[in-house]
């Protein structure tokens, strides 16, 4: 195979990733078993992530599903056990699970701003935390934060924007610590507005914003940010760490 296309292949490696049962996540799982890897998909809600894994195994994909919860540090040590007795290593790391909503800060609960950090950032943490011992030098793990991690949002979410911002924070502190030291590349990836389930019912009145606010005009796809997940969890992108890639059709710079 060409030589430059090795580089974005995973042959031979094992992947976590969270959030696996929609949006991104479905995805991603598709998109890193595709080129190689073998894949356990985790989420809350285990007949979605059932089917893909029986989606993943019908094209010839190691998979493995587990039910899980990354706001449990305990949950999250499980995870990476049930990974290494199942496929004996870990290399790769997708810290997708996330929850966002949109509500007025002054109507804002304190129940839901936890909530919603309870997950996007410390269910990042807790995650890496637990998978960080099992990974080799040459491992990558890959958060994904937000568009909305560098630039606001047109509608109230205090707590996702928050969360996110925190999640490149603390990407940059993890590459610095585990890069030299273990080997472990650590960087995030900040998608745009995507067309996914989570979405879909939202495309009307976000359509004519990202039109407006972004330089490609419209929403992203999966396969668009399929590619740049890739990079990130291959040797692709082997001199990269403590980044952050946005992927965002050009809305944060417009």
């Amino acid at each position: 195979m060409n030589q430059y296309l090795d580089r974005f292949r995973a042959d031979g490696k094992v992947a976590i990733v969270t959030g696996a049962s929609s949006g991104l996540g479905w995805g991603f799982a598709q998109a890193i078993g595709a080129v190689g890897a073998s894949v356990v998909v985790a989420a809350r809600r285990g007949p979605r992530i059932d089917a893909l894994c029986d989606d993943l195994t019908a094209v010839g994909i190691q998979a493995h599903s587990v039910v899980m919860d990354v706001t449990d540090p305990d949950q999250c040590t499980d995870l990476v056990a049930a990974t290494i007795d199942r496929f004996g290593t870990l290399d790769i790391l997708i810290n997708n699970a996330g929850v966002g909503g949109s509500i007025p800060s002054h109507k804002e609960s304190p129940e839901h701003f936890r909530n919603v950090v309870d997950v996007n950032l410390m269910g990042t943490y807790w995650m890496a935390q637990a998978a960080v011992s099992a990974m080799k030098p040459g491992s990558a793990i890959v958060n994904i934060a937000s568009l909305h991690s560098i630039t606001a949002s047109q509608f109230p979410q205090a707590a996702y924007s928050a969360s996110k911002a925190g999640v490149l924070g603390l990407t940059r502190d993890l590459a610095n610590q585990w890069s030299t030291r273990r080997g472990i590349r650590v960087n995030a990836l900040c998608p745009g507005y995507v067309e996914t389930e989570m979405t879909g019912e939202a495309i009307a009145p976000l359509s004519h914003m990202v039109e407006q606010r972004s330089i490609l005009g419209r929403f992203g796809r999966q396969e668009e940010m399929d590619s740049a997940l890739i990079f990130l969890a291959t040797d692709a992108s082997s001199y990269m760490t403590g980044g952050a890639l946005v992927v965002d059709g050009g809305y944060s710079v417009v």
